[in-house]
């Protein structure tokens, strides 16, 4: 996606911060990152959905992290009937296309990852994941898959940073 095609808000996908978490911005590594998350947070730059919140409990430190720094309202309601009724559209797509296994579709019905366009569609915004176009999976729904068909626009994490201009500076430890 181009620069320019880019827009916010963006929402969050839980692989954004488990990938983060779990890689290469741990709490314990890169700081930066997550106060970042909270400053664009803030900003009214990016929010995640709550069915991104139920994913992301009891994934360790990072949940406890989540409580301590995230308010409420930073994981968004896909409650709305406009959203559910996008989130049902999708799912009608999923459901009829002869490519995805059954698990696949069930797989998905069960996840975050749907809500996440619909969210979108509804709303606007730009999803973030760390997922990748595979028109060729069977075996899974590749979220970046449902975000073309629907024209939900998505990008990963760092993509959104450099949108965002964010920058992580390296302090030399006291020596």
């Amino acid at each position: 996606m181009n620069i320019e095609e880019i827009k916010g808000p963006f929402i969050l996908d839980s692989n954004v911060f488990i990938e983060a978490h779990r890689r290469y911005y741990g709490l314990d590594l890169c700081p930066g990152f997550w106060t970042a998350l909270k400053h664009h947070f803030e900003n009214g730059n990016l929010f995640s959905l709550d069915r991104v919140k139920q994913e992301l409990e009891g994934e360790d430190n990072l949940w406890e992290w989540i409580k301590d720094n995230l308010p409420g309202e930073f994981f968004h309601s896909t409650g709305s009937p406009q959203v559910t009724e996008a989130f049902s559209e999708l799912m009608v797509w999923v459901n009829s296309e002869p490519q995805y296994v059954p698990a696949a579709r069930a797989e998905f019905a069960s996840v975050a990852d749907g809500w996440l366009p619909a969210y979108s569609i509804d709303q606007g915004g730009t999803v973030v994941t760390h997922e990748e176009l595979a028109p060729a999976a069977k075996k899974r729904i590749p979220l970046p898959n449902v975000c073309e068909k629907f024209d939900v626009p998505y990008i990963d994490t760092f993509e959104m940073l450099r949108f965002l201009e964010t920058e992580f500076h390296w302090d030399a430890p006291n020596s």
